[in-house]
Order: C-alpha cells, then structure tokens, then sequence
C-alpha cells in the first residue's frame, strides 16, 4: 500500500472517530454540553401554584393588634380547626390567610370582646403541603412546605446530597393543575455555581437524586 494511500485511510478512520464523538455528544449530553457545564436553561416547568388555603397540620401566626400578651402561633387540628383566644374553636381548614383573619374580626366583633379590632395572619408552615426528597441525600422523606421554599432549600433539609450523587442529574416531577405529572431532569451544581437560578417548589413535588456512573 502506497504512503499516499495509508495517509488517506488515516484521515477517513480519524474523521469517523470524530464524527462518532460528535453524535454521543449531541445525544448524551445535549442538556449539557460536551464540556460538562450543565445549566437549566433548557428546563420548562410550570410555575408554582399560589395555593396557600389553610389545611390541618398548618401552623400560622395571628396577631390581634393591641392584644400583645396573647399567644402568636397556631396549629391547626387533624379536623381542620383551631382554638384561638376569645372566640375558642372554628373550622379554618380551605380557607386563606385574609379569610382566616376576617373570620377571627368577625367572631371578635359578634362576641362583643372588640369593636373594630384588626386582625393579621400570615403562614408559618404547610404541614398539609409537603414536598419528598429521595434518592441519594442523606435524610430521604417528605418534608412540610414553607413560604418560598426552593430546590436547594429542600435537599438541605434532606440533609444534603451524599457522596455519590449525580449534581447533574435531579429529577423533579410536579402535578400540573390539570392533574397530569411532567418530570424535568435539573443540575443542582448550575444553580450552586450561579449558573442557573433555584427552583421554588410547590406541595406535592417530588424530588429525586440519582447516583453517580462510576
């Protein structure tokens, strides 16, 4: 075989290696990238939903203005009510913040304890309103939603992602309103490394870390 010719076969067998880098590339890595700086850019997840309704197991904060020796936090019960100073117990499950204090005004008003009081509540905890975190982080389980919780807020309660968890590789699935599931694949180490914002997080989203290919 001439020289000539061996050069040539050469340059065909590299350019087919390259050719084949190329395609596990694109089909492995299109997320990604080749060069492994993963981002979420590519992600489309439905927005949150502002359901903030009043569910047994929440607790909450009522502030009664000028009332400043009473309690500040309320549980509500597994029956959906709760025990409050002056007007004892009333059903708040289903309802919102603002509907909760007018209820509150309304009941101090008919009791005669207040006339015109001003009543605030705000949302501490949705004990009613969790999120699960499995897979490969240290304290696996299902955790009550707070206002503004995130991703990385949420693996923390978990106790952290363990020594061979995938950074790029976390599952999220969350229920859109029409009840249908959609999963997205998010890297964690983007948000960390400021690449790509955190996640806020909804009740119901379940949250899943895979390990590592070693």
């Amino acid at each position: 075989m001439s020289w000539a010719r061996i050069k040539k076969t050469d340059r065909a067998r590299r350019s087919g290696f390259a050719l084949l880098a190329l395609s596990v590339c694109t089909s492995s890595f299109a997320a990604q990238g080749c060069s492994g700086a993963a981002d979420n850019s590519h992600v489309s997840l439905a927005p949150p939903s502002e359901s903030t309704s009043v569910g047994p197991g929440d607790v909450f904060k009522l502030e009664i203005v000028g009332e400043k020796d009473l309690p500040e936090e309320y549980q509500v019960a597994s029956d959906g009510t709760v025990d409050l100073p002056y007007v004892q117990r009333i059903k708040v499950a289903g309802l919102e913040p603002q509907q909760v204090a007018r209820l509150v005004r309304e009941k101090l008003m008919e009791k005669k304890v207040l006339t015109d009081p001003s009543v605030v509540v705000s949302i501490k905890e949705y004990a009613s309103k969790r999120v699960t975190v499995m897979g490969q982080v240290q304290k696996p389980g299902s955790f009550a939603l707070t206002p503004g919780l995130t991703l990385i807020q949420a693996l923390s309660l978990a106790g952290g992602l363990n020594a061979i968890a995938n950074t790029d590789r976390v599952n999220l699935t969350r229920k859109n309103k029409n009840g249908s599931a959609r999963t997205v694949v998010l890297s964690v180490e983007a948000i960390t490394d400021g690449r790509s914002p955190d996640i806020p997080l909804q009740g119901g989203d379940q949250i899943f870390v895979h390990d590592r290919v070693f």
